[in-house]
């Protein structure tokens, strides 16, 4: 009996032994693939270069279809097709103007309009500004708030490391300060830029009103000029601004989430998702936010079938129509696997930029997640990935986890400069660089590869 254990114990070492030496080589075959012959670095030069910024509704949308397409195809998917989307359709309109206004004296500030915001029409907005650095101060200043424009102050929180931490602290005085700032008179809203960053962009993105309170101006402005507005204000109360934003929106338009596949050998009707979001806001290429993400599922793709890897599973990749705004690209795709009683087994998106990897985050129970973990980052640890952490995923393969009840996961690069880049005009190719950009398609190629292999 005793031997009959020691022999069974051995089987299984060496067996565990041998598999993770076969998967070892494969990995390193993958990596071999992507740093000597990927495209993912040319295509996303093509994609910011050609394209450019690709804000929902707009024709860079629809040419950002086309390429994706056309990039899917090359990369060697066997199918490729569109899924059709309501995608909401937001305007910028020529570009907006602000001024700090100090008796006889005017000074321009950088601002951008936020996503969704109403315009001031065509005379702009001209009013004393009143500093607010929390929502608890504007309760405590609320009588003093009628007729003036609202500038948040609150800053990007440099305690948290992992700067998305930081971004999910202030953001809600994007999302929701202009409706709680109607709600006391305001007539417009300037919000400090979300970012830790040291130079004088404004960064946009998406906010929202209630239904209870006016509709009013809201602007993003860049931290020299939030600082400058501040410490005018702490010197003299009587400062106005002036801002003119040309923004409105039209009725929703139609986009597609661009979908190509690599079909399974053995299970072709069960599907592992890999993607990013294709859409991206105006005033830049949208270079981190998202092209990463598209051209790493596309690497992905391309890497497997070059090495010759057959998966077991089809591997979908998808380009989602539209994660800035409300998100209808993740939740249509989710929606009509749920319709079709399609059975998915992982889905995987890059949207956190192009840097160097170090992790990816599931949405999986704790203990599940450190048993692949002790498997696994062993096996990423040489390309750069060394944890696995739960509670949250990308907001696009989000949907399939609430809806079928998928694992699903993102990768994480390091977070440190992401939102010296996000929705600003300096999101552009020239800041992503090439190796790191590889590094993110090589462990998302290989993290694929393992669920493919093993399951979750």
């Amino acid at each position: 009996m005793t031997r009959l254990l020691f022999t069974t114990c051995s089987i299984l070492f060496f067996g565990s032994l041998f598999a993770q030496n076969e998967d070892s080589l494969l990995i390193r075959k993958i990596a071999d693939e992507i740093l000597m012959n990927g495209t993912a670095y040319s295509n996303l030069h093509t994609l910011t270069k050609k394209v450019g910024g690709r804000i929902t509704g707009s024709p860079q949308m629809y040419k950002a279809e086309e390429w994706a397409q056309k990039a899917l195809k090359e990369a060697g998917a066997e199918k490729v097709y569109l899924q059709e989307c309501n995608v909401p359709r937001w305007i910028r309109g020529a570009k907006e103007e602000a001024k700090l206004i100090i008796g006889n004296k005017e000074e321009s500030l950088a601002v951008l309009t936020l996503g969704n915001s109403v315009g001031t029409g065509s005379k702009g907005i001209t009013a004393p500004v009143i500093l607010i650095n929390s929502f608890d101060e504007l309760e405590q200043k609320k009588e003093e708030i009628k007729g003036k424009i609202v500038f948040y102050n609150y800053k990007f929180n440099p305690k948290f490391i992992q700067t998305f931490f930081g971004y999910a602290d202030a953001v809600r005085y994007r999302g929701g300060g202009a409706s709680r700032a109607a709600k006391y008179g305001a007539v417009a809203v300037l919000v400090r830029s979300i970012t830790n960053s040291t130079d004088n962009y404004p960064h946009t993105g998406a906010m929202g009103y209630d239904n209870a309170n006016p509709k009013i101006p809201a602007l993003a402005v860049g931290l020299w000029d939030a600082d400058k507005i501040a410490d005018a204000l702490q010197k003299n109360n009587n400062v106005k601004i002036f801002i003119k934003s040309n923004a409105y929106t039209l009725a929703d338009t139609v986009g597609h989430n661009v979908i190509g596949e690599l079909a399974g050998t053995e299970f072709p009707d069960q599907y592992i998702s890999v993607g990013g979001h294709l859409d991206s806001w105006d005033p830049a290429e949208g270079a981190h936010d998202d092209g990463t993400g598209c051209v790493h599922a596309i690497e992905v793709l391309r890497a497997l079938k070059a090495i010759g890897y057959h998966p077991k599973h089809t591997i979908r990749v998808v380009l989602f129509a539209d994660e800035e705004n409300r998100g209808d690209g993740g939740t249509k795709y989710a929606e009509q696997a749920k319709a079709k009683n399609e059975k998915h087994i992982f889905g995987l998106e890059s949207d956190a930029g192009g840097f160097t990897p170090r992790g990816f985050s599931f949405i999986l129970s704790k203990q599940k997640a450190e048993d692949i973990s002790n498997k696994w980052i062993p096996l990423l640890k040489p390309y750069g990935v060394y944890e696995f952490t739960t509670g949250f995923a990308g907001a696009d393969v989000e949907p399939l986890n609430v809806m079928l009840g998928t694992p699903a996961a993102e990768l994480n690069p390091d977070s440190q400069r992401y939102f010296d880049y996000h929705h600003s005009p300096n999101d552009v190719f020239e800041n992503v660089n090439k190796r790191e950009l590889e590094l993110g398609a090589i462990n998302m190629a290989a993290l694929i590869y393992l669920v493919d292999k093993y399951g979750l």
